[in-house]
C-alpha cells in the first residue's frame, strides 16, 4: 500500500469530472487500498479518487471512530428521497484547516458497486449521508466551498494560495 498526495484547493484538477469505472479488477482494488491508507493517515473520513488526481468514480469512506467500517462506492449514484435539508459543518482533506456549514438533503439513497464489483444500495443517515454527498461532489468536480458564499470561498482560496506559496519556497 502507498500514501498518495492529496490535491488542495484551488488546484484546477479538482474540477475534473470523474469517468465511470468500466471494470473492477485488482488495479482498482489496489487503488482502493491506497486510498484507505491515505484517508486514515490524513486523517479523514472520506476520500474521492479525484482528490488524489485519479479521475475515476471511486470513493472510500469510514465514519467510525475506530476505523472499523470501511465502505467503498464505485460508480455511485445518489437519489434524494425528500426535499428536507439540514446544515452540517463540513471540512475536507482538499481544503485543509477550514470548516463551513453546508446545507445537504437529509434523506438519500445511494446505488454503487462494492470493491468486488457487486451492486448494492443503501439509505444512509446522518454523517454517513453527508459524507457520501460530499465525496460524490468531488467526482463531479465540485467542492464543499462551492456551497458557501463567494466571499467565504474567496477568503479560503486566498489563505490556501498563500500557504501553498510559502510551502513552495
Amino acid at each position: 500500500m502507498a500514501l498518495l498526495p492529496i490535491l488542495e484547493f484551488p488546484d484546477p484538477r479538482l474540477r475534473t469530472v470523474a469517468k465511470p469505472v468500466t471494470e473492477v479488477d485488482d488495479e482498482i482494488r489496489k487503488l482502493i487500498d491506497d486510498m484507505f491508507e491515505t484517508m486514515y493517515d490524513a486523517p479523514g473520513v472520506g476520500l474521492a479518487a479525484s482528490q488524489i488526481n485519479v479521475h475515476i468514480r471511486v470513493v472510500v469512506i469510514d465514519v467510525s471512530e475506530d476505523k472499523s467500517q470501511p465502505l467503498v462506492f464505485i460508480n455511485p449514484e445518489i437519489e434524494t428521497l425528500d426535499n428536507s435539508s439540514a446544515p452540517y459543518d463540513e471540512g475536507c482533506l482538499s481544503v485543509p484547516g477550514f470548516y463551513e456549514t453546508v446545507m445537504r438533503p437529509t434523506r438519500i439513497r445511494v446505488k454503487a458497486l462494492d470493491r468486488d464489483g457487486n451492486p448494492f444500495e443503501m439509505e444512509p443517515a446522518g454523517l454517513l449521508a453527508v459524507c457520501i454527498q460530499h465525496e460524490l461532489d468531488h467526482l463531479n468536480g465540485k467542492l464543499f466551498v462551492d456551497h458557501i458564499s463567494p466571499f467565504k470561498r474567496s477568503r479560503i482560496r486566498s489563505k490556501l494560495e498563500k500557504k501553498h506559496k510559502a510551502e513552495a519556497r
